[in-house]
Protein backbone atom coordinates (compact mmCIF):
# COMPACT_ATOMS: atom_id res chain seq x y z
CA UNK A 1 0.00 0.00 0.00
CA UNK A 2 1.45 3.39 -1.00
CA UNK A 3 1.23 6.26 1.45
CA UNK A 4 0.01 9.68 0.34
CA UNK A 5 0.47 12.60 2.75
CA UNK A 6 -2.69 14.44 3.77
CA UNK A 7 -3.19 17.80 5.36
CA UNK A 8 -2.11 17.76 8.96
CA UNK A 9 -3.13 19.10 12.31
CA UNK A 10 -0.68 21.28 14.26
CA UNK A 11 2.27 19.66 15.96
CA UNK A 12 1.99 18.56 19.55
CA UNK A 13 3.28 21.05 22.09
CA UNK A 14 5.26 20.27 25.22
CA UNK A 15 2.61 22.03 27.31
CA UNK A 16 -0.13 20.07 25.53
CA UNK A 17 -3.53 21.36 26.65
CA UNK A 18 -6.01 18.76 27.85
CA UNK A 19 -8.60 19.57 25.19
CA UNK A 20 -6.30 18.94 22.22
CA UNK A 21 -7.16 15.23 22.02
CA UNK A 22 -10.03 15.00 24.49
CA UNK A 23 -13.15 12.93 24.02
CA UNK A 24 -16.06 15.19 25.00
CA UNK A 25 -19.43 13.69 25.90
CA UNK A 26 -22.37 15.94 25.09
CA UNK A 27 -25.09 15.77 27.73
CA UNK A 28 -28.53 16.96 26.67
CA UNK A 29 -29.75 17.25 30.27
CA UNK A 30 -33.49 16.95 29.62
CA UNK A 31 -32.89 13.53 28.07
CA UNK A 32 -30.01 12.06 30.07
CA UNK A 33 -31.30 11.02 33.50
CA UNK A 34 -34.05 12.25 35.83
CA UNK A 35 -33.34 12.27 39.57
CA UNK A 36 -36.56 13.83 40.90
CA UNK A 37 -39.26 11.92 39.01
CA UNK A 38 -40.77 14.81 37.03
CA UNK A 39 -39.99 13.12 33.70
CA UNK A 40 -37.33 15.66 32.70
CA UNK A 41 -33.63 14.95 33.05
CA UNK A 42 -31.67 17.13 35.47
CA UNK A 43 -28.23 17.73 36.93
CA UNK A 44 -28.87 15.33 39.79
CA UNK A 45 -29.41 12.66 37.16
CA UNK A 46 -26.12 13.56 35.47
CA UNK A 47 -24.33 13.35 38.81
CA UNK A 48 -25.82 9.91 39.50
CA UNK A 49 -24.50 8.68 36.15
CA UNK A 50 -20.95 10.01 36.47
CA UNK A 51 -19.78 6.49 37.22
CA UNK A 52 -21.13 5.40 33.85
CA UNK A 53 -19.34 8.25 32.09
CA UNK A 54 -16.14 7.37 33.92
CA UNK A 55 -16.58 3.76 32.79
CA UNK A 56 -17.14 4.92 29.22
CA UNK A 57 -13.77 6.63 29.44
CA UNK A 58 -14.56 10.15 28.23
CA UNK A 59 -12.41 13.09 29.30
CA UNK A 60 -14.94 15.90 29.54
CA UNK A 61 -18.63 16.75 29.58
CA UNK A 62 -20.34 19.36 27.48
CA UNK A 63 -23.62 20.16 29.21
CA UNK A 64 -26.30 21.84 27.10
CA UNK A 65 -27.96 24.93 28.64
CA UNK A 66 -29.15 24.62 32.23
CA UNK A 67 -29.38 28.32 33.06
CA UNK A 68 -32.65 29.88 34.20
CA UNK A 69 -35.05 29.83 31.27
CA UNK A 70 -38.76 29.61 30.38
CA UNK A 71 -37.70 26.75 28.03
CA UNK A 72 -39.21 28.10 24.81
CA UNK A 73 -36.25 26.48 23.01
CA UNK A 74 -35.04 23.83 25.43
CA UNK A 75 -32.97 26.25 27.51
CA UNK A 76 -31.39 28.21 24.66
CA UNK A 77 -33.65 31.11 25.68
CA UNK A 78 -31.80 32.30 28.79
CA UNK A 79 -33.50 34.56 31.32
CA UNK A 80 -30.55 34.63 33.75
CA UNK A 81 -27.14 33.44 32.48
CA UNK A 82 -25.70 33.38 36.00
CA UNK A 83 -28.15 31.02 37.66
CA UNK A 84 -29.23 27.39 37.23
CA UNK A 85 -32.88 26.69 36.50
CA UNK A 86 -34.87 24.93 39.21
CA UNK A 87 -35.99 22.45 36.54
CA UNK A 88 -32.44 21.08 36.56
CA UNK A 89 -31.94 21.30 40.33
CA UNK A 90 -30.71 24.83 40.88
CA UNK A 91 -27.21 26.03 41.68
CA UNK A 92 -26.67 23.52 44.48
CA UNK A 93 -27.12 20.64 42.05
CA UNK A 94 -24.65 22.20 39.63
CA UNK A 95 -22.02 22.73 42.32
CA UNK A 96 -22.38 19.12 43.47
CA UNK A 97 -22.06 17.85 39.92
CA UNK A 98 -19.00 19.98 39.25
CA UNK A 99 -17.26 18.85 42.44
CA UNK A 100 -17.95 15.15 41.87
CA UNK A 101 -16.99 15.29 38.20
CA UNK A 102 -13.68 16.88 39.10
CA UNK A 103 -13.12 14.25 41.79
CA UNK A 104 -13.48 11.67 38.99
CA UNK A 105 -11.04 13.64 36.80
CA UNK A 106 -13.80 14.64 34.38
CA UNK A 107 -13.72 18.17 32.96
CA UNK A 108 -17.01 20.08 32.76
CA UNK A 109 -17.85 22.54 29.98
CA UNK A 110 -21.20 24.25 29.66
CA UNK A 111 -23.23 25.99 26.98
CA UNK A 112 -23.33 29.77 26.80
CA UNK A 113 -25.73 31.66 24.52
CA UNK A 114 -24.34 35.09 23.58
CA UNK A 115 -26.44 35.86 20.49
CA UNK A 116 -29.75 36.34 22.27
CA UNK A 117 -31.58 36.21 25.59
CA UNK A 118 -34.99 35.08 26.65
CA UNK A 119 -37.91 37.44 26.14
CA UNK A 120 -38.30 37.14 29.93
CA UNK A 121 -34.79 38.45 30.64
CA UNK A 122 -35.04 41.59 32.84
CA UNK A 123 -33.25 43.59 30.15
CA UNK A 124 -35.84 42.78 27.52
CA UNK A 125 -38.73 43.45 29.88
CA UNK A 126 -37.15 46.84 30.59
CA UNK A 127 -36.82 47.43 26.83
CA UNK A 128 -40.53 46.73 26.32
CA UNK A 129 -41.41 49.23 29.06
CA UNK A 130 -39.07 51.91 27.72
CA UNK A 131 -39.50 54.28 24.77
CA UNK A 132 -37.75 54.05 21.38
CA UNK A 133 -34.21 55.39 21.45
CA UNK A 134 -33.64 54.71 25.14
CA UNK A 135 -30.63 52.86 26.63
CA UNK A 136 -32.93 49.96 27.51
CA UNK A 137 -33.84 49.45 23.85
CA UNK A 138 -30.21 49.86 22.79
CA UNK A 139 -29.24 46.53 24.36
CA UNK A 140 -31.28 44.77 21.68
CA UNK A 141 -31.93 45.39 17.99
CA UNK A 142 -35.11 47.45 17.71
CA UNK A 143 -36.05 49.16 14.45
CA UNK A 144 -38.98 51.06 13.03
CA UNK A 145 -41.03 49.09 10.50
CA UNK A 146 -41.24 49.75 6.80
CA UNK A 147 -44.33 50.91 4.96
CA UNK A 148 -46.66 53.88 5.54
CA UNK A 149 -47.51 52.93 9.12
CA UNK A 150 -44.46 50.81 9.92
CA UNK A 151 -46.59 47.72 9.41
CA UNK A 152 -43.91 45.74 7.56
CA UNK A 153 -40.75 44.24 9.12
CA UNK A 154 -37.56 46.31 8.85
CA UNK A 155 -36.06 43.82 6.37
CA UNK A 156 -36.87 40.47 4.77
CA UNK A 157 -34.83 38.25 7.09
CA UNK A 158 -36.50 34.97 8.08
CA UNK A 159 -36.14 33.25 11.42
CA UNK A 160 -34.15 30.01 11.54
CA UNK A 161 -37.30 28.56 13.15
CA UNK A 162 -39.47 29.72 10.22
CA UNK A 163 -41.55 32.86 9.86
CA UNK A 164 -40.10 36.39 9.92
CA UNK A 165 -37.09 37.25 12.09
CA UNK A 166 -38.94 40.33 13.40
CA UNK A 167 -41.78 40.76 15.86
CA UNK A 168 -43.65 44.02 16.39
CA UNK A 169 -44.31 45.17 19.92
CA UNK A 170 -47.04 47.27 21.44
CA UNK A 171 -45.58 50.45 22.93
CA UNK A 172 -46.27 51.37 26.58
CA UNK A 173 -48.95 53.84 25.40
CA UNK A 174 -50.82 51.01 23.63
CA UNK A 175 -49.93 51.97 20.05
CA UNK A 176 -48.28 49.63 17.50
CA UNK A 177 -44.58 50.13 17.92
CA UNK A 178 -41.12 49.10 16.85
CA UNK A 179 -39.96 45.69 15.72
CA UNK A 180 -37.25 43.61 17.41
CA UNK A 181 -34.91 41.14 15.74
CA UNK A 182 -34.88 37.44 16.66
CA UNK A 183 -32.92 35.16 14.36
CA UNK A 184 -34.46 32.23 16.20
CA UNK A 185 -37.81 32.16 18.04
CA UNK A 186 -39.71 35.35 19.00
CA UNK A 187 -38.97 34.36 22.61
CA UNK A 188 -35.23 34.81 21.82
CA UNK A 189 -34.54 38.50 21.03
CA UNK A 190 -31.07 39.17 19.58
CA UNK A 191 -28.66 41.24 21.63
CA UNK A 192 -26.89 44.28 20.21
CA UNK A 193 -23.21 43.40 20.49
CA UNK A 194 -22.20 46.92 19.46
CA UNK A 195 -23.43 48.01 22.90
CA UNK A 196 -20.56 48.04 25.46
CA UNK A 197 -23.01 47.09 28.21
CA UNK A 198 -23.79 43.81 26.40
CA UNK A 199 -20.08 43.01 26.06
CA UNK A 200 -19.36 43.79 29.71
CA UNK A 201 -22.25 41.68 30.93
CA UNK A 202 -21.10 38.64 28.95
CA UNK A 203 -17.60 39.03 30.34
CA UNK A 204 -19.13 39.03 33.81
CA UNK A 205 -20.95 35.79 32.94
CA UNK A 206 -17.72 34.17 31.75
CA UNK A 207 -15.89 35.04 34.97
CA UNK A 208 -18.84 33.95 37.11
CA UNK A 209 -18.67 30.37 35.84
CA UNK A 210 -14.91 30.18 35.47
CA UNK A 211 -14.46 31.36 39.06
CA UNK A 212 -16.85 28.59 40.06
CA UNK A 213 -14.52 26.03 38.50
CA UNK A 214 -16.05 25.37 35.08
CA UNK A 215 -13.46 24.13 32.57
CA UNK A 216 -14.77 26.02 29.57
CA UNK A 217 -17.70 26.75 27.31
CA UNK A 218 -19.40 25.68 24.13
CA UNK A 219 -20.47 28.97 22.59
CA UNK A 220 -23.81 28.75 20.80
CA UNK A 221 -24.09 30.34 17.35
CA UNK A 222 -20.50 31.53 17.56
CA UNK A 223 -20.70 32.84 13.99
CA UNK A 224 -23.59 35.10 14.97
CA UNK A 225 -23.69 38.15 17.27
CA UNK A 226 -22.26 40.66 14.77
CA UNK A 227 -24.84 42.07 12.36
CA UNK A 228 -24.08 43.79 9.03
CA UNK A 229 -24.31 47.60 8.86
CA UNK A 230 -27.76 48.73 7.85
CA UNK A 231 -29.26 45.22 8.15
CA UNK A 232 -29.66 44.80 4.38
CA UNK A 233 -32.27 42.52 2.81
CA UNK A 234 -31.29 38.98 1.86
CA UNK A 235 -30.95 38.38 -1.87
CA UNK A 236 -32.42 34.91 -1.47
CA UNK A 237 -34.61 34.11 1.51
CA UNK A 238 -34.07 30.64 2.95
CA UNK A 239 -35.31 29.29 6.26
CA UNK A 240 -33.25 26.12 6.35
CA UNK A 241 -31.72 25.44 9.72
CA UNK A 242 -27.99 25.17 10.35
CA UNK A 243 -26.52 25.14 6.87
CA UNK A 244 -23.26 26.31 5.33
CA UNK A 245 -24.16 29.49 3.42
CA UNK A 246 -21.48 32.16 3.44
CA UNK A 247 -23.73 34.64 1.59
CA UNK A 248 -26.24 34.80 4.46
CA UNK A 249 -26.01 38.34 5.95
CA UNK A 250 -27.45 37.15 9.25
CA UNK A 251 -24.25 35.30 10.18
CA UNK A 252 -20.46 35.30 9.84
CA UNK A 253 -20.02 39.05 9.65
CA UNK A 254 -16.43 40.33 10.13
CA UNK A 255 -17.21 42.08 13.41
CA UNK A 256 -17.74 38.74 15.13
CA UNK A 257 -13.98 38.24 15.34
CA UNK A 258 -13.48 41.25 17.59
CA UNK A 259 -16.14 39.78 19.86
CA UNK A 260 -14.27 36.48 20.06
CA UNK A 261 -11.01 38.29 20.80
CA UNK A 262 -12.67 39.97 23.75
CA UNK A 263 -14.00 36.63 24.95
CA UNK A 264 -10.59 34.98 24.56
CA UNK A 265 -8.88 37.64 26.66
CA UNK A 266 -11.15 36.73 29.56
CA UNK A 267 -10.73 32.98 29.11
CA UNK A 268 -6.95 33.34 28.94
CA UNK A 269 -7.07 34.54 32.54
CA UNK A 270 -7.97 30.91 33.37
CA UNK A 271 -5.22 28.70 31.85
CA UNK A 272 -7.22 25.46 32.22
CA UNK A 273 -10.25 26.71 30.29
CA UNK A 274 -11.32 26.04 26.71
CA UNK A 275 -13.71 27.85 24.36
CA UNK A 276 -15.52 25.82 21.70
CA UNK A 277 -17.55 27.55 19.02
CA UNK A 278 -20.57 26.38 17.05
CA UNK A 279 -19.51 27.64 13.63
CA UNK A 280 -21.47 26.97 10.42
CA UNK A 281 -19.12 28.38 7.78
CA UNK A 282 -18.40 26.81 4.39
CA UNK A 283 -15.20 28.49 3.26
CA UNK A 284 -12.15 26.99 4.94
CA UNK A 285 -10.28 30.26 5.17
CA UNK A 286 -13.21 31.94 6.90
CA UNK A 287 -13.67 28.90 9.17
CA UNK A 288 -10.01 29.05 10.16
CA UNK A 289 -10.36 32.68 11.19
CA UNK A 290 -12.46 31.57 14.16
CA UNK A 291 -9.64 29.43 15.59
CA UNK A 292 -6.75 31.82 15.20
CA UNK A 293 -4.52 31.93 18.30
CA UNK A 294 -6.40 34.89 19.81
CA UNK A 295 -9.95 33.63 19.18
CA UNK A 296 -11.64 30.28 19.90
CA UNK A 297 -9.59 27.28 21.02
CA UNK A 298 -11.81 24.88 19.07
CA UNK A 299 -14.65 25.21 16.57
CA UNK A 300 -17.11 22.51 15.61
CA UNK A 301 -16.55 21.23 12.12
CA UNK A 302 -19.71 19.43 11.00
CA UNK A 303 -18.35 17.89 7.79
CA UNK A 304 -18.51 14.29 9.04
CA UNK A 305 -22.00 14.86 10.46
CA UNK A 306 -23.14 15.96 7.00
CA UNK A 307 -21.29 13.33 4.97
CA UNK A 308 -22.87 10.21 3.44
CA UNK A 309 -21.32 6.81 4.07
CA UNK A 310 -19.07 6.55 1.05
CA UNK A 311 -15.29 6.32 1.07
CA UNK A 312 -14.78 9.28 -1.26
CA UNK A 313 -17.13 11.54 0.69
CA UNK A 314 -15.62 10.59 4.05
CA UNK A 315 -12.09 11.11 2.77
CA UNK A 316 -13.02 14.50 1.35
CA UNK A 317 -14.61 15.52 4.67
CA UNK A 318 -11.46 14.54 6.59
CA UNK A 319 -9.14 16.37 4.19
CA UNK A 320 -11.40 19.42 4.30
CA UNK A 321 -11.54 19.48 8.09
CA UNK A 322 -7.78 19.17 8.47
CA UNK A 323 -7.13 21.79 5.81
CA UNK A 324 -9.50 24.24 7.51
CA UNK A 325 -7.41 24.47 10.69
CA UNK A 326 -3.86 23.71 9.54
CA UNK A 327 -2.97 27.23 8.28
CA UNK A 328 -3.74 28.79 11.67
CA UNK A 329 -2.23 25.98 13.77
CA UNK A 330 -5.54 24.99 15.34
CA UNK A 331 -6.87 21.62 16.48
CA UNK A 332 -9.41 19.73 14.32
CA UNK A 333 -12.69 18.61 15.85
CA UNK A 334 -14.85 15.65 14.88
CA UNK A 335 -18.46 14.79 15.56
CA UNK A 336 -21.09 12.56 13.99
CA UNK A 337 -24.23 13.92 15.69
CA UNK A 338 -25.61 16.32 18.27
CA UNK A 339 -28.93 17.64 19.62
CA UNK A 340 -29.63 19.47 16.33
CA UNK A 341 -28.63 16.70 13.89
CA UNK A 342 -30.28 13.43 12.89
CA UNK A 343 -28.63 10.51 14.68
CA UNK A 344 -26.00 8.72 12.64
CA UNK A 345 -27.68 5.29 12.74
CA UNK A 346 -30.69 6.75 10.95
CA UNK A 347 -28.64 9.00 8.70
CA UNK A 348 -26.66 5.99 7.44
CA UNK A 349 -29.79 4.11 6.42
CA UNK A 350 -31.25 2.79 9.68
CA UNK A 351 -31.65 -0.80 10.78
CA UNK A 352 -28.73 -3.23 10.84
CA UNK A 353 -26.89 -1.46 8.03
CA UNK A 354 -27.21 1.95 9.67
CA UNK A 355 -25.93 0.59 12.97
CA UNK A 356 -23.00 -1.20 11.33
CA UNK A 357 -21.99 1.99 9.54
CA UNK A 358 -22.31 4.06 12.71
CA UNK A 359 -20.04 1.58 14.51
CA UNK A 360 -17.52 1.81 11.69
CA UNK A 361 -17.57 5.60 11.71
CA UNK A 362 -16.86 5.94 15.41
CA UNK A 363 -13.69 3.89 14.94
CA UNK A 364 -12.70 6.14 12.06
CA UNK A 365 -13.48 9.27 14.07
CA UNK A 366 -11.54 8.15 17.14
CA UNK A 367 -8.55 7.29 14.95
CA UNK A 368 -8.19 10.89 13.75
CA UNK A 369 -5.97 13.53 15.39
CA UNK A 370 -7.78 16.19 17.39
CA UNK A 371 -10.76 16.30 19.74
CA UNK A 372 -13.90 14.17 19.42
CA UNK A 373 -17.46 14.96 20.52
CA UNK A 374 -19.89 12.12 21.30
CA UNK A 375 -23.60 12.93 21.62
CA UNK A 376 -25.34 11.14 24.47
CA UNK A 377 -26.91 7.93 23.21
CA UNK A 378 -24.60 7.55 20.22
CA UNK A 379 -22.61 5.04 22.26
CA UNK A 380 -25.78 2.93 22.50
CA UNK A 381 -26.43 3.01 18.76
CA UNK A 382 -29.71 4.85 19.23
CA UNK A 383 -31.62 5.77 16.05
CA UNK A 384 -33.76 8.82 15.52
CA UNK A 385 -37.39 8.46 16.60
CA UNK A 386 -39.21 9.95 13.64
CA UNK A 387 -42.70 8.75 14.51
CA UNK A 388 -43.22 10.58 17.80
CA UNK A 389 -46.89 11.45 18.37
CA UNK A 390 -47.67 14.95 17.18
CA UNK A 391 -48.96 15.96 20.60
CA UNK A 392 -45.54 15.06 22.08
CA UNK A 393 -43.49 17.34 19.81
CA UNK A 394 -41.93 20.31 21.59
CA UNK A 395 -39.34 21.74 19.20
CA UNK A 396 -40.41 25.31 18.24
CA UNK A 397 -39.82 24.39 14.59
CA UNK A 398 -43.02 22.28 14.72
CA UNK A 399 -45.34 25.17 15.51
CA UNK A 400 -43.37 27.84 13.61
CA UNK A 401 -43.52 25.76 10.42
CA UNK A 402 -47.29 25.43 10.66
CA UNK A 403 -46.83 21.86 11.86
CA UNK A 404 -45.21 20.82 8.60
CA UNK A 405 -41.68 20.12 9.94
CA UNK A 406 -41.24 17.88 12.97
CA UNK A 407 -38.03 19.54 14.15
CA UNK A 408 -35.29 18.00 16.25
CA UNK A 409 -37.19 16.06 18.92
CA UNK A 410 -36.45 12.78 17.14
CA UNK A 411 -32.79 12.95 18.18
CA UNK A 412 -33.59 14.10 21.73
CA UNK A 413 -35.55 11.10 23.04
CA UNK A 414 -34.34 10.14 26.57
CA UNK A 415 -31.66 7.54 27.25
CA UNK A 416 -32.77 3.96 28.07
CA UNK A 417 -30.84 2.86 31.15
CA UNK A 418 -32.33 -0.42 32.41
CA UNK A 419 -35.36 -2.73 32.67
CA UNK A 420 -37.54 -4.16 29.91
CA UNK A 421 -40.08 -1.41 29.30
CA UNK A 422 -40.30 2.39 29.06
CA UNK A 423 -39.17 4.63 30.63
CA UNK A 424 -36.21 2.25 31.09
CA UNK A 425 -34.96 3.78 34.34
CA UNK A 426 -34.70 7.28 32.88
CA UNK A 427 -37.43 8.42 35.29
CA UNK A 428 -39.98 6.85 37.61
CA UNK A 429 -42.95 8.36 35.80
CA UNK A 430 -43.61 9.44 32.23
CA UNK A 431 -40.67 10.78 30.24
CA UNK A 432 -40.95 14.20 28.57
CA UNK A 433 -40.64 12.49 25.19
CA UNK A 434 -41.86 8.88 24.85
CA UNK A 435 -39.18 6.18 24.57
CA UNK A 436 -39.84 3.38 22.06
CA UNK A 437 -40.49 -0.02 23.70
CA UNK A 438 -38.06 -1.67 21.27
CA UNK A 439 -35.20 0.23 22.89
CA UNK A 440 -35.07 -2.46 25.59
CA UNK A 441 -32.39 -4.18 23.49
CA UNK A 442 -30.39 -0.93 23.40
CA UNK A 443 -30.41 -0.08 27.11
CA UNK A 444 -27.19 0.55 29.01
CA UNK A 445 -27.90 -2.43 31.27
CA UNK A 446 -28.32 -4.78 28.31
CA UNK A 447 -25.27 -3.54 26.43
CA UNK A 448 -22.90 -3.56 29.41
CA UNK A 449 -23.36 -7.32 29.60
CA UNK A 450 -22.58 -7.84 25.91
CA UNK A 451 -18.94 -7.60 24.81
CA UNK A 452 -20.10 -7.24 21.21
CA UNK A 453 -22.44 -4.33 21.88
CA UNK A 454 -22.01 -0.82 20.53
CA UNK A 455 -21.45 0.44 24.06
CA UNK A 456 -18.64 -2.09 24.57
CA UNK A 457 -17.11 -1.03 21.26
CA UNK A 458 -17.08 2.62 22.38
CA UNK A 459 -15.53 1.69 25.72
CA UNK A 460 -12.75 -0.34 24.13
CA UNK A 461 -12.08 2.23 21.42
CA UNK A 462 -11.89 5.20 23.80
CA UNK A 463 -9.62 3.26 26.17
CA UNK A 464 -7.25 2.23 23.38
CA UNK A 465 -7.17 5.76 22.00
CA UNK A 466 -6.07 7.08 25.36
CA UNK A 467 -3.48 4.38 26.15
CA UNK A 468 -1.82 3.22 22.95
CA UNK A 469 1.24 5.14 21.67
CA UNK A 470 0.27 4.34 18.09
CA UNK A 471 -2.36 7.12 18.23
CA UNK A 472 0.37 9.76 18.51
CA UNK A 473 1.06 12.37 15.89
CA UNK A 474 -0.75 15.39 14.48
CA UNK A 475 -1.26 14.22 10.90
CA UNK A 476 -2.44 11.30 8.80
CA UNK A 477 -1.15 9.63 5.63
CA UNK A 478 -3.55 8.11 3.13
CA UNK A 479 -2.91 4.64 1.76
CA UNK A 480 -4.05 3.07 -1.44
CA UNK A 481 -7.07 0.85 -0.81
CA UNK A 482 -9.70 -1.11 -2.76
CA UNK A 483 -12.50 0.76 -4.50
CA UNK A 484 -15.11 1.95 -2.05
CA UNK A 485 -12.66 1.83 0.87
CA UNK A 486 -10.13 4.07 2.55
CA UNK A 487 -7.12 3.64 4.81
CA UNK A 488 -4.86 6.06 6.66
CA UNK A 489 -1.94 5.87 9.05
CA UNK A 490 -1.04 7.98 12.08
CA UNK A 491 2.66 8.77 12.66
CA UNK A 492 2.57 6.68 15.83
CA UNK A 493 1.82 3.59 13.77
CA UNK A 494 -1.96 3.18 13.91
CA UNK A 495 -3.62 2.17 10.64
CA UNK A 496 -7.38 2.71 10.24
CA UNK A 497 -9.27 0.95 7.44
CA UNK A 498 -12.89 1.68 6.45
CA UNK A 499 -14.78 -0.69 4.15
CA UNK A 500 -17.69 1.22 2.64
CA UNK A 501 -17.91 -1.18 -0.30
CA UNK A 502 -20.32 -4.07 -0.81
CA UNK A 503 -17.72 -6.86 -0.49
CA UNK A 504 -15.27 -8.09 2.18
CA UNK A 505 -11.69 -6.84 1.77
CA UNK A 506 -8.31 -8.16 2.97
CA UNK A 507 -6.66 -6.14 5.69
CA UNK A 508 -3.16 -4.71 5.33
CA UNK A 509 -0.33 -6.31 7.31
CA UNK A 510 -0.30 -5.71 11.03
CA UNK A 511 -1.79 -6.78 14.33
CA UNK A 512 -5.54 -6.28 14.56
CA UNK A 513 -6.23 -3.96 17.46
CA UNK A 514 -10.00 -3.55 17.14
CA UNK A 515 -12.74 -3.96 14.53
CA UNK A 516 -16.32 -2.77 14.43
CA UNK A 517 -17.48 -6.17 13.10
CA UNK A 518 -16.19 -9.74 13.19
CA UNK A 519 -13.75 -10.67 10.45
CA UNK A 520 -14.59 -13.42 7.97
CA UNK A 521 -11.57 -15.51 6.99
CA UNK A 522 -9.36 -12.58 7.86
CA UNK A 523 -11.37 -10.17 5.69
CA UNK A 524 -13.11 -7.00 6.87
CA UNK A 525 -16.82 -7.18 6.00
CA UNK A 526 -18.75 -4.35 4.32
CA UNK A 527 -19.85 -1.39 6.49
CA UNK A 528 -17.02 -1.97 8.94
CA UNK A 529 -13.76 -0.42 10.14
CA UNK A 530 -10.64 -1.80 11.78
CA UNK A 531 -7.55 -0.59 13.61
CA UNK A 532 -4.17 -2.24 13.07
CA UNK A 533 -0.73 -1.63 14.54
Amino acid sequence: MTATPAAQAPADRSDREWWRSAVFYQVYPRSFADSDGDGIGDLGGVREKLGYLELLGVDALWICPVMRSPMADGGYDVADPRDIDALFGGMAAFDQLLAEAHARRLKVTMDLVPNHTSREHPWFQAALAAAPGTPERARYIFRDGRGPNGDEPPNNWPSIFRGPAWTRITEPDGTPGQWYLHLFAPEQPDLNWENPEVVADFEQTLRFWLDRGVDGFRIDVAHGMAKPPGLPDMESVSTKMLIHDDTDPRFNNPGVHDIHRRIRKVIDEYPHAVSIGEVWVDDNTRFGEYVRPDELHLAFNFRLAETPFTADAVRHAIDNSLAAVAPVGAVPTWTLSNHDVEREVTRYGGGAAGLARARAMILLELALPGSVFVYNGAELGLPNVDDLPEDALQDPVWERSGRTERGRDGCRVPIPWESERPPFGFTVGESWLPIPPEWAALSVETQLEDVGSTLSLYRMAIELRGLRPEFAGPRIEWYGSPAGCLAFRRPGGLVCVLNASAAPIPLPPGELLLASASLTSGHLPPDAAAWLV
